[in-house]
């Protein structure tokens, strides 16, 4: 149960900003604590919690450096801070 509390609370915040809700982004962190726990062979809910963070935190560096990111958004970043480069 408490691996949906986590999904709950990150699809409430989604929601209230972005005013819609995404079932892929609600079942990605269940998915990836299930296999984590299955991996880890352990019942330890806050081990199993700190190594979810720390995947979707190399998931998402990893993807934005794919992406290029801070290229594509450069402009973006220039006109709203009114950043000089």
């Amino acid at each position: 149960m408490y691996i949906f509390y986590t999904a709950l609370l990150g699809s409430l915040k989604n929601f209230v900003k972005y005013k819609k809700f995404n079932i892929f982004l609600f079942l990605r962190t269940p998915l990836c604590i299930f296999f984590i726990q299955l991996l880890l062979k352990t019942n330890n809910i806050w081990k199993v919690l700190i190594y979810e963070r720390w995947f979707m935190f190399i998931f998402k560096t990893l993807r934005s450096l794919y992406r290029n990111d801070y290229y594509n958004k450069r402009e973006k970043y220039i006109i709203k801070y009114n950043m000089r480069y």
